[in-house]
């Protein structure tokens, strides 16, 4: 889906390679800390990939039960399968619901197997776990069916819109509605606090705060609806939400079961602007990534924020070292160059004299960067003042920014940003602003030629060699902790201005250090098969 634009910024190919070394060179650290880890939701996650599903009556989810009864007998650190499936062969109890509702009133115990008997249980968990990664597969599938039926949004940018009211049943008319006034990717945005849950609330919920709970049944909820309006409007709307948090794996899982399209995952979100644990944070994005990857998924990282604490011409180059990152992070973990949505945003102060060529200037570069990537555009919102005339005009802009530099993705910004949450009225206005300058503008990428050496080619430049200063200076650093230098600029306010050390944090009881003899089968089959049986055929 990839956008094109005809613009060139004449970078210098050795800097551009420079940049994504080094980028490499700072994620391997981190990546082997991932691979030495697991965590408390890895380990759940894998448990709903085996089709433990459900909470007791206070709303606790089985899983949770499950995972905290191996814990508090034989540990994390083997994996948690092996225990239960051992359990299971040994007839404890006929399934894994049965089981964990003995965990939780401590009728169950659990031990390592050995020999025969550790084969066998890692067989049954391979097979248990199989059957979910099958489901994924198969819903890879069916939306590669559907695109092919009802096929794909005419033009580039696809256009993004949130809907969010907290109760799903309300969600679902306005989300249809918004299709239907040209929307191509429906965001359900989670409720307020979610993230710094260690449960996934189960079931169809009613009521949120600043959104709605992301759970399975909502999920699925959600994706039966777009469904119904995709074959209405004879092309495949999208939906989106939000694998971040402390249950980003098992959200991740979720969306793969449920076959969501996009999801919100940045490496670094949780950490810098939710306060949890990095280690934490780095463990849980390799395992949801690696469900992304497999389940055809576009993930959408979080550079945006940065640009909300920080300047956004004097952080631009943290932008593009994040980009970087979230690249390395991605390709680690199996994800394709179609699967990143990187992300940047329209946050330039406007009363800054040429503030709009800047802006041209930093997402040309991201375009150029990342040719193959459908990047995130982001509107306007920390320069939002409450005047909704100058705030409809910026977002013009910003929807001129985005068809002129080929961005694959542009979030629909609202006039009323930073006074009320958005009316239908006031959405309806948005989309309408977002189809003029696609109908009048959409393509004009192919005629924009910034002049050579002029301000856009100069301070793309600028901003390109400031990001291989920033990455040279964190691959060079010396780690007190000893584990990875990225850490340490995190810890430093390198990124967004939040310092955010490696050893503090929310999340940080729940990560374990893994055994020699760790086994996780669903990691197994993801390593193997990074794209599943299709091998990365579907889009």
């Amino acid at each position: 889906m990839t956008a094109t634009t005809g613009a060139t910024l004449a970078l210098d190919p050795e800097e551009v390679s420079r940049a994504r070394s080094l980028a490499r060179l700072a994620a391997a650290p981190v990546i082997d800390l991932a691979r030495r880890h697991t965590t408390v939701s890895v380990e759940r996650a894998t448990l709903r990939l085996a089709g433990l599903a459900g909470a007791d009556d206070a709303g606790v989810p089985w899983v949770n039960h499950l995972v905290d009864g191996v814990r508090d007998t034989v540990g994390l650190e083997h994996g948690v399968t092996t225990p239960v499936y051992d359990a299971l062969l040994r007839g404890d109890a006929p399934d894994l619901t049965a089981l964990a509702q003995k965990a939780a009133s401590g009728s169950v115990s659990f031990r390592m197997p050995q020999g025969r008997e550790a084969v066998a249980a890692r067989r049954a968990a391979r097979a248990g776990v199989g059957a979910g990664l099958g489901r994924i597969d198969a819903a890879r599938r069916t939306r590669d069916r559907l695109v092919r039926r009802l096929g794909d949004p005419r033009q580039r940018p696809w256009i993004y819109l949130i809907v969010a009211t907290g109760d799903i049943l309300e969600d679902i008319p306005q989300a249809q509605a918004a299709a239907r006034e040209g929307a191509d990717v429906i965001a359900v945005i989670r409720s307020t606090g979610q993230s710094l849950l260690d449960y996934v609330p189960e079931g169809a919920t009613r009521e949120g705060f600043a959104g709605t709970y992301a759970t399975q049944e909502n999920f699925r909820l959600m994706r039966a609806a777009l469904d119904d309006v995709s074959r209405e409007l004879g092309r495949y709307v999208r939906l989106t939400n939000y694998a971040s948090g402390l249950c980003m794996p098992e959200i991740a899982a979720l969306a793969g079961l449920e076959r969501l399209d996009m999801m919100l995952n940045d490496s670094m979100y949780g950490i810098l602007f939710r306060d949890i644990n990095p280690i934490r944070t780095f463990v849980d994005q390799r395992f949801s990534r690696q469900i992304h990857a497999r389940a055809g998924i576009i993930i959408n990282t979080g550079e945006d924020n940065y640009l909300t604490t920080a300047d956004a011409v004097e952080a631009a180059h943290t932008v593009t070292v994040s980009q970087l990152l979230n690249e390395s992070f991605a390709h680690e973990a199996g994800l394709q160059d179609w699967q990143l949505g990187l992300g940047h945003a329209f946050e330039i102060n406007p009363d800054l004299p040429d503030s709009f060529r800047l802006e041209l200037a930093h997402a040309l570069l991201a375009r150029h960067l990342f040719p193959d990537a459908p990047l995130k555009w982001m509107p306007p919102t920390k320069h939002m003042t409450g005047d909704i005339f100058r705030g409809y005009l910026l977002d013009g802009f910003f929807n001129l920014a985005g068809a002129l530099t080929g961005q694959g993705i542009l979030l629909v910004g609202m006039m009323t940003e930073a006074v009320v949450t958005p009316f239908l009225s006031d959405r309806d206005l948005a989309l309408q602003n977002v189809r003029y300058v696609l109908g009048a503008a959409g393509g004009l990428a192919e005629d924009f030629h910034p002049p050579r050496d002029g301000l856009i080619q100069t301070r793309a430049r600028q901003v390109l060699a400031e990001a291989v200063d920033l990455l040279e200076r964190i691959v060079h650093d010396s780690d007190p902790a000893g584990d990875a230098p990225l850490l340490a600029a995190i810890a430093d306010g390198t990124f967004g201005l939040m310092r955010r050390p490696a050893t503090g944090g929310k999340g940080r009881e729940g990560v374990v250090r893994r055994a020699d003899d760790y086994d996780n089968p669903a990691i197994l089959a993801l390593e193997a098969a990074p794209q599943g049986p299709t091998g990365g055929a579907g889009r």
